[in-house]
């Protein structure tokens, strides 16, 4: 019979924890000076940036503050003593406990200027100096600044009602409106979790990402789950679908544990209900966009940005690099003789092919650093050309043009240098962070290109996020 071991006790005696030093007390208002990047402004107490959300340039405000890094704090403001004529009131009952809107406490024109700003700073520091004007793609009306999203991905809170992840913390805060999304999405996402209360427990989501297309005629629901249970699935989505008539399809995505407790499984879809994808209808073309595809998010700015993106560009070879389903590609194939489309996210490389069919484009399954290792540094243009047999031709190794559309990662310094040396004539930049996108135009610029022009696209308003379409030219 095994004996039981006696638990033994540490002899030595514990640490006493540091205490936590004490937060300064402001007694006086502050003066807010500037927008920072990630949505709150700054102010300064004795010399020390302190970072408060919700506030605006020229305002005085009463601050407590919640965290202090030492080197900068951050505060939250108690009064507004001082109001910006900037401010306005925010259309969302959520505002402030919501972490998905940062200004709409902010009339939409102060919002472009906030962002024009941040963009102008980011470039300059970086050692990029933007020209004198940066354009601006942005709503035409106030109404347009609402209702743009396509996409949204929500959270269950313990009691199943369906939110964002709040401001100051990962709590979810339910929400009974949502007025930048679609308000398809925010009604379909109430009809999922009161479907999903009549299901329990053998459904119990965490998550629920909902993408429809422009006119709200046709939707992608992605249910996510720490269980891998698909029991009564196809039952619970025909129920959704009898209430939400635009819901073609559905996906229940697995995010469970592995073998090790302490670690998580990759997602990997267990049940699919319906449609696999939808039809998107942007820039006078119809686009496939699967489940889980990436697609731009401002359905009213879609146009736009392609035509942005696109417009005044010819000839014969084209190279599209972090294609998505295609949303360039497509209509640069109006444009050249020959496109060259890189994509590696398996849920996009379907739609592309489809999106490129009967097209001069045609679709590499690759990502974009090792399509670059493979095309833009062998020694000889007849070894290039037979990388994509009977597409580039010896005389047309060097593409006319390269877009690139990168995660909010950017390209980073491999494949900026495989660019510089592939010195494409011309170079679109589509970035979706400014701090990356500055970093890799710095390295651009050295390489031998030239800015000639920056246009700052608010695909996101009310947001602190910002869009940017650079072109360059080979100097």
């Amino acid at each position: 019979m095994k004996q039981r071991r006696t638990q033994r006790t540490s002899k030595r005696p514990r640490s006493p924890q540091p205490a936590k030093p004490e937060l300064p007390q402001i007694a006086e208002p502050v003066a807010i000076e500037k927008p920072i990047y990630g949505g709150a402004f700054l102010a300064r107490v004795d010399g020390k940036a302190v970072f408060v959300p919700l506030t605006l340039p020229g305002e005085q405000v009463l601050i407590h503050v919640t965290d202090d890094k030492g080197g900068y704090a951050t505060a939250e403001a108690d009064a507004i003593v001082t109001p910006s004529p900037q401010r306005t009131t925010p259309a969302c009952r959520h505002f402030g406990a919501c972490g998905g809107c940062h200004y709409q406490h902010a009339t939409y024109p102060a919002q472009i200027a906030f962002k024009q700003a941040i963009l102008r700073e980011t470039l300059t520091r970086a050692g990029v100096i933007p020209p004198e004007e940066i354009s601006v793609l942005a709503a035409e009306t106030e109404a347009q600044t609402w209702a743009y999203r396509n996409r949204v991905r929500l959270a269950f809170s313990a009691d199943g009602n369906p939110g964002f992840r709040g401001r100051r913390s990962h709590a979810v805060v339910p929400i009974a409106e949502c007025p930048i999304a679609a308000p398809l999405l925010v009604s379909s996402a109430a009809i999922f979790a009161d479907m999903a209360r009549r299901f329990s427990p053998s459904l119990r989501p965490t998550e629920l990402s909902l993408f429809t297309n422009a006119d709200e005629s046709a939707m992608l629901a992605t249910i996510f789950t720490s269980s891998a249970n698909p029991k009564q699935f196809d039952e619970f989505a025909s129920a959704v679908s009898e209430e939400i008539p635009a819901l073609k399809g559905v996906d229940l995505v697995s995010e469970g544990r592995s073998g090790d407790r302490n670690q998580s499984s990759p997602p990997r879809t267990v049940a699919r209900w319906g449609q696999e994808s939808i039809n998107y209808r942007a820039a006078a073309f119809d686009y496939r966009v699967d489940h889980g595809a990436f697609f731009q998010i401002n359905r009213w700015l879609v146009d736009g940005l392609v035509r942005q993106v696109c417009a005044g560009y010819r000839g014969q070879l084209a190279w599209d690099l972090f294609a998505g389903v295609g949303l360039f590609a497509r209509q640069l194939t109006a444009r050249f003789a020959s496109v060259v489309v890189v994509e590696s996210a398996p849920p996009a490389v379907a739609s592309l092919e489809e999106n490129l069919r009967g097209t001069t484009g045609v679709a590499v399954r690759s990502s974009t650093l090792d399509f670059l290792r493979r095309n833009a540094t062998l020694p000889s243009k007849a070894a290039q050309a037979s990388t994509v047999p009977d597409l580039i031709t010896p005389d047309l190794i060097i593409p006319d043009l390269v877009v690139v559309d990168p995660p909010r990662t950017g390209l980073g310094p491999e494949i900026t240098t495989l660019l510089g040396a592939l010195a494409a004539p011309a170079l679109v930049y589509v970035s979706c962070d400014p701090a990356t996108l500055a970093r890799d135009l710095r390295a651009l610029l050295t390489s031998g290109y030239s800015l000639h022009s920056v246009t700052l696209a608010d695909l996101f308003p009310h947001t602190f996020h910002l869009e940017t379409v650079v072109h360059l030219r080979r100097a």
